[in-house]
């Protein structure tokens, strides 16, 4: 096993979505969003072919309906998993051509390893069928939840009730199982202290949580905290910070694709 499999294994794989349509966009990338998946939008095949160098581990799901005929399609394919810097790459099909000789030579022919999958007017129906094409290819690797680094974000910050007075700081990471960040005079907190009425602010949305202080580390001559979340967290935080994390990352992925 070489190094990028080893991070793959572990950090699990980029999910690309080329030409995906509105409702695919709306309802099962954020589905998978929510799922943990780490999920990215792609409008351009040939500056992702060039993003795809770096991730050779990624899944492309691709709806051949989109931008070009088939045949031009089964072209890409084909020289995308014969160049040697991209052959590792995951393809899939989602597209809602039913045709079945298209769907077997997908299948038996080019032999995607994500599968050939309908979108049907059920959504639902088809994130049932395409998330076991996603655990095929092990996805998600060992990782459980998706994070994302905060750092050159002004507007993710935190205020957290201390001794009796509010502590600002900087997120540093989050994720919904909590987060990492400095606090302003770092101060002195025990492990399993438990945090009420944290105010967290991820770029519009301004949420609050309960957290537990798993600990903290010295950094770049910082302090840097570990805090979990309660089991108390509200799902609508928990889908806010999803979305968060998602625009977060395909922000990043966007300058590279560009």
């Amino acid at each position: 096993m070489d190094g990028t499999d080893s991070v793959a294994e572990i950090s699990g794989k980029k999910i690309f979505f080329l030409y995906p349509t509105v409702g695919v966009q709306n309802r099962i990338i954020a589905e998978l969003i929510q799922q943990e998946y780490e999920v990215y939008v792609a409008k351009n095949k040939d500056k992702l072919k060039k993003v795809l160098k770096n991730y050779p581990d990624s899944i492309v799901l691709i709806d051949i309906n989109e931008h070009m005929p088939e045949k031009e399609w089964d072209l890409w394919i084909t020289a995308l998993l014969e160049y040697s810097e991209t052959r590792t790459v995951s393809i899939g099909i989602l597209t809602s051509n039913e045709d079945e000789a298209i769907q077997r030579k997908y299948l038996m022919a080019l032999k995607v390893p994500c599968g050939y999958t309908v979108i049907r007017p059920d959504l639902e129906k088809t994130i049932s069928h395409l998330v076991p094409a996603l655990q095929t290819v092990n996805a998600k690797g060992r990782r459980k939840y998706i994070r994302a680094t905060t750092e050159r974000d002004s507007n993710a910050t935190i205020n957290l009730p201390l001794g009796g007075s509010l502590v600002h700081g900087r997120i540093k990471d989050v994720s919904v199982v909590g987060i990492s960040c400095t606090l302003d005079g770092s101060p002195d907190i025990s492990k399993n202290t438990l945090l009420k009425d944290i105010q967290i602010k991820l770029q519009t949305h301004l949420l609050k949580v309960e957290g537990i202080a798993f600990g903290s580390r010295s950094e770049n001559m910082e302090t840097v905290y570990v805090i979990l979340f309660t089991q108390r967290i509200d799902p609508d935080v928990r889908t806010k910070i999803h979305k968060y994390i998602q625009h977060n990352l395909q922000s990043k992925m966007d300058f590279e694709l560009n």
